[in-house]
């Protein structure tokens, strides 16, 4: 809650959301004397690790001229998987279709789905991906976050550091605005964007930002972090990945 407080959210807030996220099977709870710590169910891995890779070190497929279509049926899943396959990047050009270039992950929750492959190397193909993704509407979300973010480029490239909290609240805002774009970007091949496409510079801004504040939000956790067990242990080799230079 210490965190929470700083972004000055009630924590009767906190505990309704919590509670809610536990009871649609996100989270499993851990209860430790009056405390009560919460963990990721399994039911809820798959999505989320897909997003921290989506997020930290995102991969455009190779492009191979072809698309692959999914066909979703009314079944009682088909929300679920809707939602899964929007995060997994698949375009949605109509409704209970869904588009991706040949390659992309299809999530497990949409197993059964049927699947075809059609060439994207003609009029139509190119037609189908611009009805599939509103590619205008995300490169300008990409542009407000270069713009919301680009003062503290200038603060990266001095010799100052924030103190531990501040660093840790900053860090969670950079990559929750951050998330919120790239989240939407179906990380289509290159030779698919538009020549402007801005995820290249949002991504780098986004990676000089996160690695200046590492050190002191990191020490941060280190204090304040706990779990059922004790003291949160120390960081995996995953963290030293993420944004890696390509």
């Amino acid at each position: 809650m210490t965190f929470l407080e700083t972004l000055q959210i009630d924590s009767g807030v906190v505990r309704t959301a919590v509670s809610r996220l536990a009871t649609d099977g996100w989270l499993d709870r851990d209860k430790v004397g009056r405390n009560s710590f919460y963990k990721l169910a399994a039911s809820g891995r798959e999505r989320f690790e897909s997003g921290v890779a989506h997020v930290y070190n995102p991969q455009s497929p190779d492009w191979a001229g072809r698309l692959e279509l999914v066909l979703i049926s009314n079944g009682a899943d088909r929300d679920a998987s809707r939602a899964a396959l929007n995060e997994a990047g698949f375009g949605n050009p109509m409704p209970g279709v869904w588009v991706a270039p040949s390659g992309v992950a299809l999530p497990s929750v949409a197993a059964g789905a049927i699947r075809l492959e059609v060439s994207a190397d003609n009029e139509m193909g190119r037609r189908l991906i611009g009805e599939s993704w509103p590619l205008p509407r995300i490169a300008d979300s990409y542009r407000v976050f270069l713009k919301l973010f680009a003062p503290l480029d200038n603060w990266v490239a001095g010799s100052d550091t924030l103190p531990p909290a501040d660093a840790m609240l900053v860090r969670v805002l950079l990559i929750d605005q951050y998330r919120r774009v790239l989240l939407r970007d179906p990380l289509l091949p290159p030779e698919l964007l538009p020549a402007d496409w801005p995820a290249a510079e949002a991504r780098a801004l986004c990676g000089r930002i996160y690695r200046a504040l590492l050190p002191e939000a990191e020490q941060w956790l280190d204090l304040h972090g706990q779990s059922a067990a004790g003291k949160l242990p120390p960081a995996g080799k995953e963290l030293a990945r993420r944004f890696a230079e390509r």
